[in-house]
């Protein structure tokens, strides 16, 4: 049972991103940008913005821009400064939080999901903690780790966020089993990592946004290899579901999969017809693509 403040949010990025080569051989796919702004920052932004004061990257190799990119770029600021570009300075500033603490462990083994939380353990006290993975951009009038942190509060359950999937999607998905709702809530008894459409017991998939308790790392050390001959971290919230059911919440918003071109190229559509700079002129455009 969870009745703590979430106080830390858990980044796994260590993934080698090689759906997107040749763009990420030697750059983090969660650098990679939606208009002007990577990936990384907006899933930080979003737990920022849930009152939550430390993120936890579990990086691996090549991935020291992320560690560049929240850290303080002396040179850059002081020629903004000199230069009296101070709207650009004030931008290179607010990239990491005043108040918020960054930390960095290292996945030296790709062995799953599962297995780059555990590596987080170290930097985590006794508590509950936020997982977010950055492939998954939601856009949403309130933030989807928000979202998550109403119902920790309301149920002290482990939290997993949700969507309405299509049958041929689910071999992409984590897919639960549906126990009973819980007002607008729906309570999981079971979760199966990737089925075959005629195997998966619902139409609900898990998205890149959880709640965890710390138990959850005493489940994850006993687990046996799963899916992909990696440590699943969907096998392990199966074990807290089986025992006390897990929370699922189904996601308001818009979610874009980045961890595809196709979702990427959505995003930076949508969020370019937004952006104050380009937002009229990219419309404009496409509007004329369309004639």
């Amino acid at each position: 049972m969870m009745n703590r403040k979430i106080n830390a949010a858990v980044f796994p990025v260590a993934g080698l991103g090689s759906r997107f080569l040749p763009a990420t051989k030697a750059t983090p796919k969660e650098m990679l940008p939606i208009v002007d702004k990577p990936l990384i920052q907006y899933a930080v932004e979003e737990a920022v913005d849930a009152g939550i004061k430390k993120m936890i990257f579990v990086t691996g190799r090549n991935k020291r821009a992320i560690e560049d990119h929240f850290d303080t770029a002396y040179e850059l600021e002081a020629d903004l400064a000199l230069k009296e570009k101070h709207e650009l300075l004030d931008i290179a500033q607010s990239v990491a939080p005043k108040g918020v603490e960054f930390v960095y462990v290292r996945q030296s083994t790709a062995l799953g999901l599962g297995h780059a939380i555990f590596c987080a353990k170290p930097a985590l006290s006794n508590e509950p903690f936020a997982v977010l993975l950055a492939d998954d951009l939601i856009r949403s009038s309130i933030g989807a780790v928000q979202q998550l942190i109403v119902a920790a509060d309301e149920t002290a359950r482990p939290i997993i966020g949700l969507e309405k999937i299509q049958p041929h999607q689910t071999r992409a998905y984590g897919v639960i089993s549906i126990r009973e709702t819980m007002g607008k809530h729906v309570v999981a008894s079971n979760l199966v990592e990737k089925p075959k459409p005629e195997d998966a017991p619902s139409n609900l998939g898990v998205v890149g946004r959880y709640i965890l308790p710390y138990e959850i790392f005493d489940v994850i050390a006993k687990l046996p290899t799963g899916s992909g001959g990696e440590i699943q971290l969907t096998d392990a919230l199966a074990v807290l579901a089986q025992r006390d059911g897990v929370i699922g919440v189904l996601l308001e918003g818009q979610r874009f999969d980045c961890g595809s071109k196709l979702g990427f190229a959505q995003a930076n559509i949508e969020y370019g017809m937004e952006h104050p700079e380009i937002g009229v002129d990219l419309k404009a455009y496409l509007k004329a693509l369309a004639i």
